[in-house]
Formats: C-alpha cells, structure tokens, sequence
C-alpha cells in the first residue's frame, strides 16, 4: 500500500468513527433520576416537534439518551457540534440517522450531497419526501442544537420539520431558543420543556443524595433545592461533595450554588496534580480519543485514564459502545477552560496545535482547521485551507469554505495569494459575482513565490498557474488572453495536479471561441481522461459535454450520445445536478432527446438545466453563455419560442459585461437571426422562472417573512417581492403553499 493509499485507509476509517459518534445513542447515565413522565408526556401528546430549551446542566442530553433507550418507535440519533454548522452537512446527518431508524430508506444519505445552493432547493425537499413516505413511525432525536448558528441550517431543519407524518416526532434540545419551534408552537405542532420543567424539587433532591450514598433530612433537601435553585447539575454536584458529616450535608454556604466553586473548591480541587493536568489540557478539545490525548499531552496511557474517570463520574460520557470515543459534560469543559487560560494560557496555543497535528495526519484535516483557527498560525491554516478548497467544495460543503474564509479573514487571505485565487475560484463557481470581480483584482496586483516548490500533498500548483485559471475561466479580455492564460496552467501543472483538467477545459474553450473545434475536440478528450484519472469529477462533465456539443454540430448524433451518457453519469453519481457547470450537459441532452422526438426526455433535461441557470453567471461567461444558447436551441426546437427568446435575453445581460467572447457571438447573432425570421405561428408557452425566480423560489417553503429572505440573499424587500410575484403569475398560483406544490410537480424543487 503506498503511503498517500495508507493516508486515505486511515481516513476512511477515522471518518467512519466519528460518524458513527454523531449517530450513536449515548449509553444511558447510570443511578440518574428518572425522567420518564416527562418524556411519557411529550410522546404521548403527539406533537410533531418536541423542543427541549434550558441552560447547561439541566439533564437535557441525559433526558434524550433515556427517552431513546425507552422508545418503541424506530429511532434515529444526531448529536450535533460545531463542524455541522452547514446546511449540506447537516442534511447528511439527517438523512444517516433516519436511515439507521428506517433501514428501508438506504440511499437517501448519498443523495444528500451536492452544491450548498442545493440544500434547500433540493435536498431538503428529498428528505420531506422520504418522511412523508414513512410507513412506520419513528422519533428522531437531535442533541445540541445550539451548534447551528447558520440562518441556512436552520431554514433546511424547519422545512424538514414540516414534513414528519402523525405519529412520528423530531426531538430536539438545545441551551437557546429554537428558531423553528415559534412558528410550529402557532400551529399547535410542538411540545416544549424548558427549565421550569427540568428543574428538580426536594424529593428528587433526597433521591439524588441517597443515590450518592449520603442520605439527608426531608429539610436539608429542601435547603439544598433552594441553593441550587434546581439545577440538576447543582444537586449531583452537591451531592458528589458532600462531608462525611453527621447528617451527610454538605458544608457549603450560600455563595457555593455557583458552580465554578462548587467545581473548583469541592471537585477539582481534591483530585491529584497528575489528573488535573489531564483535564484541563484535554478540554481543548470536542470530543476526546486516547491516542489524540496523547498526542496532545505528549504523554502515554491515556485511553486508561478516560476509563478511570468515566468509572469515577468525572463529568465524562461515553460516546460509543467499545468506549474509544468521549465527551466531557459541556459545563465541565467550560469550566476547565477557564482553568487552562487562568493557569496555562500560554499552552493553550501548543495544544490546539498539536490537535490540528493528529488529525491531519490521520486524514481529518477538516477538524484540523478548527484547531489551527484558534491560533496564530494564519499562514499554516491558510495553506491547509487552500489544500482543502477543492475536495471540499466537490462535496458540496462549501458553506463551509465559506466560514473558514471568513474566519481567516481577507488580511490573512490576501497574506496567501494562492488562497486567494482559490477565493475567487469558489466565489465565481457559486456565482458570487461581486466577490468573484473582488478577488481576481486582489490576485491580478499579487505576487508569490512558494517555499518549498508544491507536491501532491500540499494542494501541487503554483500561484501563478492558479491566478491565470482564474482569469481564464472569467475571460474578462478575450479569446486571445484566455488560451495564454489557459496554456500557462497547462504548462505548469504536472498530471496529478486537481488543476490539470479544468485549465484543459477552458483551454478547450479558447479554442472554440477562437473557431477552432477541431483542436478544441483534441483538448477536450485529453481533459477527459487526465479527469477520470485523477477522479476530478467536473471537467469530465464539462468536457464530455463540449466533445457531444461538437459531434452535433456536426451531425454524428451517435457519438454525440456515448460523450452525453458519461456527464449524465457522472453528474448523476456525483449529485452535481445543481452545479453551473451541469447547465452544459443537461442542454445538450435536451437537445439529443428533441433530436430523437423523446419530448417528455427534453422536457426533463430542459426543467434540470433551468435550475442549473442561478450559478451560471457572467462570472463564467463561456459556460453562462454556451449553456443558455444550446438551451435556446432545445426550446426552440421545441416549440417554446417564449423560453428561446427569454435565454436570448439573459446571454444579452452576459454579453454586456463580457462583450469579447469570439465565435461564441456569432453564433448567438446566427440563432437570433433564425428567430427573428421565424414565424408566430408556434403554440405559446408559459415564461420560465429567471435565475433570480429560481433563487428565491426554495425559500418559499419556509416561513421567511420576505424581509428575512432578502436578508438570506442579500438583496433588498422589494426585490424579493417582485420575484415572489413573478413565480407566482407564472406558476398560475396564489399562495406560497400552492407555488411549492406547483414547482415540486414541475421538477423545479426536490428531484
């Protein structure tokens, strides 16, 4: 096995770990008191959400465990941090856990991937439809939910929640109020506990201490329960550090009910130097491993210990069967962190660091970022940024690319112009036109020479190859500057670079704008197999693509098919329907199924390449334009003269800010012309939704207000109302609820 297959086995099998963590019920606390008329309470009053909301320390994950362990309905478990904080990821996680509750329902995971700008748009409608289609009930129970501070996140979960059939319920609990539970609480769809449920009285306070060992008078409980306020977490603490007294009381006054003394002077102070050096370094990090604690202590035997402290209710949870895997209790943690920076807070940087060490090299380099993003080491972070820019944003988390992004900040961005091209890159490939324009600026004025030279492990381009992909690919100079920017990242990139097959697609381009498709035919099948090669997903696409668009300009319909069935495979593997750079493919393929009089193929083909439209911006002019004309091409042929005349419109608002794009405007003059000569006599159509419509349309499942949608997308009131306006005259409806069920029939959502 070579050493990067090794890499990438370890990997595998870390990932698979982790993942498990997050979908695997805790093992239930041991001696705890019984919470079951509360959760007897929730599931028997058949509310579709159930909210749990309090402060930390008040049972909530313990109360989630047991309802779990009690329940007869399939159970699906999520416990959430904060990596999830996206809505691709959290739509995973979702859909893994219903599964592992409805087996029947294998598959509905893998179909969660893709672009972030689907989340809502088109995974999210999947999984309603998988719940609406359960035959059995089930509970899915979501721990920690206050990780998710994404506004995205949060309008995918409330538009899962409308979906749960009767009889099943979605649980969730969290430290602060729950965005969805408002709107569902008016509809009389949730059961809710919060702190004033949770808390304990004297009773509950006795059976605590007796569990304890330490039995109290009926009066002592009382006096307890009034210090503590009933905080559970209070009382087991109380009753943890209780003298060996007469009566078994603690001798505490008033003032010891805060918990950071009762930590400090009753617990962590009684335990030895050598275990207080274990928990306070450890609390760096979310979830604790032996061999991690190792190596971030630099010490051994650590998995020992983490058994020892669990055994001895250390505030230590169990996260997985074989015990491998554990958390500290959050209110702990938070407690040992202030302990780190009040007595190491020099160290506080190494251990992070030495975290960020480990999981790089088990293949995690994702969680790694999260460490080195508490640093001083921007540069650090932003090489292994830049490294995961790509494999990320092909996994369709590029939320999350955008958060470390904007966590690294634009000073430490522009400090690493190979980061900032990648910026640019990603910005341009979602359709962000103004960041797009933005960064292309910064890199044009930037320079950079790379120490040591790269390697197949640190990402294997250079800045320049990098800037020059960019500036190729928004073509802002023409035919002529695009092939010399194209033919320099050829040049510079050796066959394993992630870059190599992308610069041979808009090499290829070059050359169709140039007029030349017969060497754009060569490139294009050299891009073809440097991507299969390389498992680079996207220039195969583009490239299969442009090889069919060819062979039917051509008219060899046959060949054309073979390059058309690998994009459509790959796209349809990859779940990149909701890329821009699916526009290409389904177009093509619209216009092989008119070809073949398949007009319900082209209508499907047609409905999947409109949704790709919204990404496909002048950003990337080539494909923005390209695509829409061969969709015009498809429409027309079609009958749809309305829709043909539409695109035409929309390559004009390309055309305006890139106006030197070559053949590529002559052929959009030739097709105009045909239109123009054509008669009226073709059935009319209905107006297709436009790139803007398509944006704002899968916000209409949830229950934005319009303020809150143009806040999502950044664009003012008014504008979201014309847009919610125009679907509705074009779908024919009157109502939010009606315009969803319309686009759903149409293919326009979920899909």
């Amino acid at each position: 096995m070579t050493k990067r297959a090794g890499r990438f086995a370890r990997w595998l099998e870390l990932d698979e770990a982790l993942l498990d963590v997050k979908l695997s019920v805790p093992e239930p606390a041991q001696d705890l008191l019984s919470r079951a008329s509360l959760t007897d309470a929730a599931r028997d009053s058949g509310a579709a959400a159930v909210g749990v909301t309090a402060p930390a320390g008040y049972g909530k994950s313990v109360l989630l465990s047991a309802w779990a362990h009690r329940e007869r309905r399939r159970v699906g478990w999520i416990s959430l941090d904060a990596l999830d904080d996206d809505p691709s990821a959290l739509l995973l996680l979702l859909a893994s856990a219903y599964e592992r509750a409805v087996p029947e329902q294998a598959g509905l995971a893998a179909a969660m991937s893709g672009a972030d700008v689907a989340a809502l748009g088109r995974g999210a409608p999947r999984l309603v439809a998988a719940f609406r289609q359960a035959a059995i009930p089930f509970v899915l129970l979501i721990d920690d939910l206050h990780e998710l501070r994404s506004p995205e996140c949060h309008d995918v979960l409330g538009v899962v929640l409308s979906a749960v059939p009767s009889g099943s319920q979605v649980v969730s609990a969290s430290r602060h109020d729950q965005p969805h539970l408002p709107r569902l609480r008016a509809e009389g769809a949730t059961f809710e506990l919060t702190t004033s449920d949770l808390i304990l009285d004297a009773s509950a306070a006795g059976h605590i201490f007796a569990t304890a060992g330490k039995h109290i008078t009926l009066e002592r409980a009382r006096e307890m329960t009034e210090r503590t306020e009933g905080w559970p977490v209070g009382l087991h603490l109380a009753a943890l550090i209780a003298n060996d007294g007469e009566d078994g009381t603690p001798g505490v006054t008033g003032d010891d009910r805060y918990i950071a003394d009762y930590l400090q002077h009753e617990v962590f102070g009684r335990l030895d130097p050598p275990t207080q050096h274990f928990l306070r370094r450890t609390a760096v990090l979310d979830r604790l491993h032996g061999p991690l604690c190792e190596a971030v202590l630099e010490e051994p035997d650590a998995q020992d210990r983490l058994r020892a402290l669990e055994a001895s209710n250390s505030f230590l949870f169990p996260l997985d069967r074989r015990r491998e895997w554990y958390r500290y209790h959050p209110l702990f943690r938070e407690f040992l962190l202030g302990e780190l920076r009040r007595t190491d807070a020099e160290l506080i940087e190494k251990l992070h660091l030495r975290a960020a060490d480990w999981f790089e090299s088990r293949g995690v380099p994702a969680v790694a970022v999260d460490h080195l993003l508490a640093t001083r080491e921007h540069e650090r972070c932003a090489r292994l940024v830049a490294e995961l820019v790509l494999s990320t944003y092909a996994t369709g988390h590029v939320s999350t690319v955008q958060r470390w992004l904007k966590s690294l900040g634009d000073r430490t961005i522009q400090a690493y112009p190979p980061l900032a091209a990648l910026a640019g890159w990603v910005a341009a490939s979602v359709g962000q036109t103004i960041d797009a324009q933005r960064w292309a600026a910064v890199t044009a004025e930037l320079s950079y020479d790379p120490t040591p030279t790269p390697t197949p492990t640190h990402g294997g381009t250079s800045f320049a190859s990098t800037r020059s992909m960019l500036r190729a690919m928004m073509c802002p100079s023409g035919p002529e500057q695009m092939m010399a920017d194209a033919a320099f990242t050829v040049a510079e990139e050796a066959p394993w670079s992630p870059w190599r097959a992308p610069a041979l697609c808009v090499l290829a381009e070059a050359h169709l704008l140039a007029g030349a498709p017969a060497c754009a035919a060569t490139v294009l099948e050299d891009a073809t197999a440097v991507g299969l090669a390389a498992g680079n997903t996207e220039p195969v696409v583009l490239s299969e693509s442009g090889l069919a668009l060819i062979e039917m300009d051509e008219g060899r319909w046959d060949e054309a098919a073979e390059h058309l069935e690998l994009a459509l495979n790959v796209v349809e593997r990859h779940h990149l329907e909701d890329y821009a750079i699916s526009l290409l493919p389904f177009a093509a393929a619209a216009r092989m199924a008119v070809h073949r009089a398949d007009l319900v193929e082209a209508d499907r083909h047609l409905r999947h390449a409109m949704r790709a439209r919204p990404a496909s911006t002048f950003v990337q002019p080539c494909l923005a334009v390209r695509g829409r004309l061969q969709l015009a091409k498809a429409y027309w042929a079609r009958g749809d003269r309305v829709s043909a005349r539409h695109l035409l419109r929309e390559i004009d608002d390309v055309v305006r800010r890139r106006p030197d794009l070559g053949a590529l405007v002559d052929q959009v003059a030739e097709f105009r012309t045909m239109t123009k000569l054509a008669t009226a006599s073709a059935a009319p159509h209905d107006v297709p939704l436009t790139p803007a419509e398509l944006r704002v349309l899968p916000h209409l499942q949830t229950h934005l207000r319009l303020a809150d949608i143009a806040q999502r997308l950044q664009i003012s009131r008014n504008t979201v109302a014309t847009e919610v306006s125009a679907i509705y005259r074009k779908l024919g409806v009157t109502s939010r609820g009606e315009a969803v069920e319309q686009a759903t029939l149409l293919g326009l959502l979920g899909g």
